[in-house]
């Protein structure tokens, strides 16, 4: 692991982070805001390539949420064309740098270029043993667990599991994000102090980072202090703090 002041220990098993500020970047420095996007991919490269090298298990990126379907059409098409573009110009170094891809949201409503990009990045890393990517695109947490509640139901209702077998377990397993261990960092950029509908059920014991810094800025440097804030923390889940 690369040395950052960090035991390996301490290093979070996952980390997960809204990248926003994409817009106010790009219009504070009078482009359209679609540059901000252009500019936000080259930081989606720094904080994979960071992660893989630290040794971090999961790094999920909150891409585009269902309400993200609200913008202005121009500004989704332009969307959806980058992340098509974004998975096609790095499925080599994705692949060659033991990474595997994952989608977490609702296939429904994207784009055949970009499912089928996905399909193939994710076919391509499937054996991949180190970081797992998760693109958390068109993706929306209330949905994700309304989808959840509905799969258990059917499953009581077939006589698949009886009511009282329901637990934490249970919920976790029928979530898109099935198999991961939940985010013990959760980092937002450009100052904001909101969740936005984001891995509501699986961050319930997540440290969250705020970094003022916007997306398009945020590089190795600013992800390396937000893990030396982590390990700086004592994590008690519930429990009071030690004496």
């Amino acid at each position: 692991m690369e040395a950052i002041g960090v035991d390996r220990s301490q290093l979070p098993r996952h980390i997960a982070i809204i990248m926003d500020g994409n817009g106010r970047w790009a219009q504070s420095r009078g482009l359209p805001r679609i540059r901000g996007h252009e500019e936000g991919a080259k930081s989606v490269r720094k904080i994979v390539t960071r992660c893989a090298r630290l040794g971090v298990e999961v790094l999920t990126l909150y891409s585009f949420s269902h309400e993200n379907w609200n913008r202005p059409k121009e500004e989704v098409d332009f969307l959806m064309e980058l992340y098509s573009q974004y998975l096609i110009s790095e499925r080599s170094e994705i692949v060659d740098n033991n990474v595997q891809f994952v989608h977490l949201g609702s296939r429904e409503g994207l784009p055949d270029n970009v499912l089928t990009q996905m399909d193939i990045t994710k076919e391509a890393s499937s054996q991949n043993t180190g970081l797992k990517l998760c693109l958390a695109l068109n993706y929306g947490s209330r949905r994700e667990i309304i989808q959840a509640v509905k799969t258990i139901a059917a499953e009581v209702k077939d006589g698949a599991i009886e009511v009282g077998d329901i637990d934490e377990d249970t919920v976790s397993n029928a979530l898109y994000s099935r198999g991961l261990p939940d985010p013990d960092l959760l980092i937002r950029t450009a100052g904001e102090r909101r969740i936005s509908n984001f891995l509501l059920w699986q961050i319930s014991y997540a440290e969250i980072f705020v970094s003022e810094v916007q997306w398009p800025d945020f590089d190795a440097d600013h992800l390396d202090a937000a893990i030396r804030d982590f390990a700086g923390r004592e994590r008690r889940f519930g429990a009071l703090q030690s004496i």
